[in-house]
């Protein structure tokens, strides 16, 4: 009876918390963000206060800390005035007049413009992407510049570790950039850092979580992108990581999982805004501004003589910019279609205008096409793509499986016949919001020709997903996917 009358006043301070709690929520959570995002964070409040303010308070924020954007800031003016001073802007008056507006569009948010003369090359095989890689880097003479979310040494990339080897005995300079949190986290991450010491490479992380040191943000903003830069005239992009198929994970290992990539090589005047993604952020992680050494103009890059060569242009996104740069050109190419829209993603969880985007290109009479993993890697991501299916296939999206036990990772779609996109970025509201993405605008019709066959391999070796068979789907998996996609919006 004492212990009940001494418990008794606790209940009125934890309700006035509680309300206190809600109350600030309210105005709060809403500000800056997608009411989506913001019901979801307030549903969650609501229901746990204190577990749902603390998570808040852990990974509310969804951009990187003010320090760090006023610097993405200054480097995009110091991008402009040289764009500006080399007279690099690239502007046809035959293009389509929406695919003019989505250039200008594009380097209004990123400062970086479009170029011509480039010339590419996709690759759709996991191993010969890591060994082209590794054999431009056997031609470097100034400079290697490396960036990938996840790196590791192991039998699948010990090559390109031989060839960085090699390449710092000759006297070039190799640096490497990997994501603090996802290369960290891998059992032989200590192993692959003292290979890159032993043989010489300057590397650095991105987005380091070392709170004691003073370098902290939100833990799950990542630094999503695949770059490789030799020479400033050599370049790669993509969707593949530096690790074996498997992922080095003895989970994948047993289940037998495989990841399916996609990698272009590029050459042109391009490579030197590929290039400048790297050196931003080499910039920005250790304050070494290494423009007057390892920077190329791309006015001194040789223009491709062929006919078909190709408009390139390069656009990083993530939360150290003011808006969204990746979706929002995603979704002014899939306005700007006539004729198709074949759409690949691995993690496919698009937020409304995405959906309205897709659905809307159907209703225009498209065809839209959609490829996904039949299986996936990670539980929550899995279920909440799932629970977008019903809508697309009643809206006319085809939904084509990729089968087990491979993991189709790669990151791209293509519009009509001669405009596409391929990079790092998912088509998912963390690749949106949370990730430092790169992605490749391109328009060329040879291009876009190699990227349907790499679409038509999918269709091979995968099958098409029906309504009918969707809608026969047990309501436990139902449940399960429409509980994964509300909590998908707490971004």
């Amino acid at each position: 009876m004492l212990s009940m009358l001494d418990a008794g006043p606790v209940w009125p301070i934890v309700l006035v918390v509680v309300v206190v709690i809600d109350i600030v929520a309210l105005i709060v959570v809403p500000r800056g963000r997608k009411p989506t995002a913001a019901m979801a964070w307030l549903l969650l409040i609501l229901a746990l206060p204190f577990v749902g303010i603390l998570l808040f308070l852990l990974i509310g924020s969804f951009r990187l800390p003010a320090k760090r954007r006023a610097e993405q800031a200054r480097i995009d003016g110091i991008i402009r005035s040289g764009v500006d001073r080399e007279g690099l802007r690239t502007m046809q008056t035959d293009w389509p007049r929406w695919f003019q507006r989505v250039v200008q569009q594009n380097e209004n948010l990123t400062a970086l413009p479009a170029s011509d003369g480039n010339e590419a090359s996709l690759y759709p095989d996991y191993q010969a992407s890591i060994d082209a890689m590794a054999a431009a880097i056997d031609t470097a003479e100034r400079f290697v510049h490396v960036e990938f979310f996840i790196v590791a040494w192991d039998d699948t990339t010990r090559g390109f570790f031989a060839a960085m080897e090699r390449a710092v005995a000759r006297g070039v300079t190799v640096r490497l950039l990997a994501d603090y949190v996802a290369t960290r986290r891998l059992k032989n991450s200590t192993a692959t850092f003292a290979e890159l010491d032993r043989i010489g490479v300057t590397w650095a992380w991105m987005l380091p979580v070392m709170p004691l040191k003073g370098k902290y943000q939100r833990p799950d903003l990542r630094n999503h992108r695949k770059i490789v830069v030799v020479d400033g005239r050599i370049g790669f992009m993509g969707s593949q990581n530096l690790i074996d198929r498997s992922y080095d994970s003895p989970k994948n290992i047993k289940r037998g999982l495989k990841w399916q990539e996609l990698m272009t090589r590029l050459t042109g005047p391009v490579v030197a805004a590929v290039n400048v993604v790297f050196l931003s952020d080499w910039l920005i992680e250790t304050g070494e501004d290494l423009t007057a050494v390892e920077h190329v103009p791309a006015t001194e890059l040789e223009r491709s003589a062929f006919p078909d060569s190709l408009l390139c242009q390069v656009v990083p996104s993530g939360p150290g910019y003011a808006t969204e740069n990746n979706l929002r050109l995603f979704l002014s190419l899939i306005y700007g279609a006539t004729e198709k829209v074949i759409l690949t993603s691995p993690y496919f969880v698009p937020d409304e205008a995405m959906v309205y985007a897709i659905t809307t290109a159907c209703q225009r009479g498209l065809e839209v096409q959609l490829f996904v993993s039949e299986i996936g890697d990670q539980g929550l991501v899995y279920h909440a793509q799932r629970s977008y299916y019903s809508a697309l296939l009643e809206a006319g999206v085809r939904i084509f499986l990729y089968p087990a036990p491979y993991i189709l990772h790669s990151k791209h779609f293509s519009i009509d016949d001669d405009i596409a996109v391929i990079g790092s970025s998912n088509m998912d509201i963390r690749s949106f919001s949370l990730n430092m993405e790169v992605s490749l605008l391109v328009r060329g019709a040879s291009f876009v020709a190699g990227m349907r066959e790499v679409e038509q391999a999918y269709r091979d070796a995968g099958r098409e997903l029906t309504l009918e068979e969707w809608n026969s789907q047990p309501g436990k998996a139902t449940f399960l996917d429409g509980l994964a996609r509300l909590t998908s919006a707490l971004n």
